[in-house]
């Protein structure tokens, strides 16, 4: 789950103890995000997919990081997973519309360990899709793996940002900049905030025990958005499509290890 752009302070470092909790959560939203992408098909709703994602994270012993979740806001959130449809960029609340051949379907999902976040996000096609909204699929997900390349002990955060801006414009995509990613741990929104765009050689300095929620969205027209009266749902300014992929990494001695995606990118 995004968090929206701000000016912040203060980075936790986790300790292996408070690491091996998050792989555990970690293994919860994977769990998850397999069980809702295989049962994605023209004709079910939004709420059936939301139901999905909870009972495989209840039934794991964890809790819904988003249900009930209320961001600074008054409207607290009411499901499981986002729930995002074609232009819809982030936070779409679940419920009874259809999903249709050729839509375009985000997901973002997180479950609570033993007090710790795991946070996750992937976008899928609804049956056959066209060229260009899987063109932007593919490429959301590149994004994401170039700016987790980047996220080693020594590095800047604006190295992750620059890595996924670069990539994703070269490819003719603009990037959400109102909403970011973050870190993550005992709160689903820590510090660091990790924008999808930046300068090299800016901002914190990246350190062992850090674990960061990276999260590109990329827009095929304006990196302009919108809030939809339901308090949540985000969508793009000119009704074209989105995409998001996030996952939760940890910054260790021998490199990233992603914790919310086994095996790496492949999802």
């Amino acid at each position: 789950m995004t968090t929206l752009r701000r000016r912040t302070s203060g980075i936790t470092i986790k300790s292996e103890r408070e690491l091996a909790l998050m792989r555990q959560a970690g293994k919860v939203v994977a769990e998850a995000k397999a069980h809702v992408k295989n049962a994605v098909k023209p004709g079910i709703t939004t709420g059936e997919l939301d139901r999905i994602a909870e009972d495989v994270i209840r039934k794991m012993g964890a809790t819904p990081s988003f249900k009930g979740y209320a961001a600074g806001g008054p409207i607290p959130f009411t499901g499981t997973i986002c729930a995002s449809v074609n232009e819809e960029i982030v936070h779409g609340i679940p419920g009874r519309r259809k999903l249709k051949e050729g839509d375009i379907f985000s997901v973002d999902v997180g479950a609570i360990v033993n007090g710790f976040h795991g946070d996750s996000a992937f976008t899928v096609g609804v049956g056959d899709i066209s060229d260009e909204a899987q063109r932007l699929i593919d490429a959301t997900r590149e994004s994401l793996k170039r700016g987790t390349e980047q996220a080693i002990a020594g590095s800047r955060i604006g190295d992750i940002g620059h890595a996924v801006q670069k990539y994703a414009e070269a490819q003719g995509y603009s990037i959400v900049r109102k909403y970011v990613g973050h870190g993550i741990g005992r709160a689903l929104h820590e510090e660091p905030q990790v924008p999808n765009y930046g300068r090299p050689g800016r901002g914190h300095l990246i350190k062992k025990g850090m674990t960061l929620a990276i999260e590109p969205m990329l827009n095929i027209g304006t990196h302009e958005t919108v809030q939809l009266d339901d308090g949540w749902t985000v969508v793009t300014a000119d009704g074209k499509l989105s995409a998001h992929f996030e996952d939760t990494i940890a910054v260790t001695a021998k490199g990233v290890e992603v914790l919310t995606t086994p095996g790496g990118y492949e999802f």
